[in-house]
């Protein structure tokens, strides 16, 4: 491994989106990025589909066998709410990038360039503005499968930085053993995951791998309230039945022995701020590498696709 930079300042922003309102949200994602660069992070992290929101405890009109046309058009404006990459959201997120001088993290409902597609991506842009990963996430979980399609490329990308690899999976793909080790294969010490699990067994997760992995282990999760969704939606009864909180956070950053650099941060947006001391990822790494010297290749294959 090449040698890393002593340390990283990273913020983990938890926000919530203004709903299925891509201008609105993107211009906030912006002002967020530019906030956090002003302290001097280094790395920046904002969630799970934050444009144009996380939908959830919508149906889209979807049962077994049936749709409806009210779930229909809600749907058409979720879809009209996600962007293209690249695309012009994706040109002034890299300006934001750029103007911040730091690598910026972020997850979007992302259209397919030729088809109508959903995916849920996670784009990850350089201090120079450039787009460096596309990230899909690989299966949709549970009834997001009716919103999002599987991943058909950037199954794995990872983004070289002062501090090492960076690499990213979303939410549940955490939960998918392989995966991580596809992450682990490439060498990453920091592992952004950006999520919507707000639930005290996600903590358990989180100090896990981060433990597993010997990285640091960036938790970005939302702050999401009914209030954040549109009043003229055509399935109003579904947000309705919502609690006035849907997501109440729980962002936070593990070091690579599961211990919490910044405790977790409930019921509230915020900026968290650290400082990574890149050195517990070799120290840690002493007695333990997953994909080294503690791995036996002669006894366990495993091999993965990447595009």
């Amino acid at each position: 491994m090449k040698d890393l930079a002593k340390s990283c300042p990273v913020a983990v922003i938890q926000t919530g989106p203004v709903a299925f309102g891509k201008k609105e949200t993107l211009a906030k994602a912006i002002a967020l990025i530019e906030e956090a660069g002003k302290q001097g992070a280094g790395l920046i992290v904002l969630p799970e589909l934050l444009i144009p929101g996380y939908p959830y405890g919508l149906t889209y009109g979807f049962s077994v066998g049936r749709r409806t046309a009210p779930g229909r058009a809600d749907w058409l404006r979720y879809y009209e709410g996600s962007i293209n990459c690249p695309g012009p959201e994706c040109e002034a997120l890299g300006k934001a990038a750029k103007a911040a001088k730091a690598f910026v993290s972020i997850g979007v409902s992302e259209r397919s360039q030729k088809g109508a597609t959903l995916y849920n991506t996670n784009l990850i842009f350089t201090p120079e503005g450039g787009l460096a990963a596309v990230h899909r996430k690989l299966k949709p979980t549970g009834a997001e499968r009716c919103v999002w399609g599987d991943a058909d490329k950037g199954y794995f990308p990872t983004v070289e930085s002062p501090w090492g690899p960076l690499g990213c999976l979303i939410c549940w793909e955490s939960y998918m053993p392989l995966a991580r080790v596809a992450l682990y294969e490439k060498g990453i010490t920091i592992y952004i995951s950006c999520n919507t699990n707000d639930n005290p067994e996600w903590q358990d997760t989180i100090k896990h791998i981060a433990i597993e992995g010997h990285v640091f282990f960036i938790n970005c999760d939302q702050f999401i309230t009914k209030a954040m969704y549109p009043a003229d939606l055509a399935c109003k009864e579904e947000v309705a039945a919502l609690p006035e909180v849907i997501c109440r956070g729980g962002s936070c950053v593990v070091d690579p022995f599961g211990h919490y650099v910044t405790e977790p941060v409930w019921d509230k947006e915020a900026i968290i701020y650290a400082e990574l001391d890149m050195k517990q990822v070799i120290a840690g790494r002493m007695e333990f590498e997953a994909v080294g010297h503690y791995a036996r290749p002669d006894v366990c294959h495993f091999s993965f696709e990447d595009k």
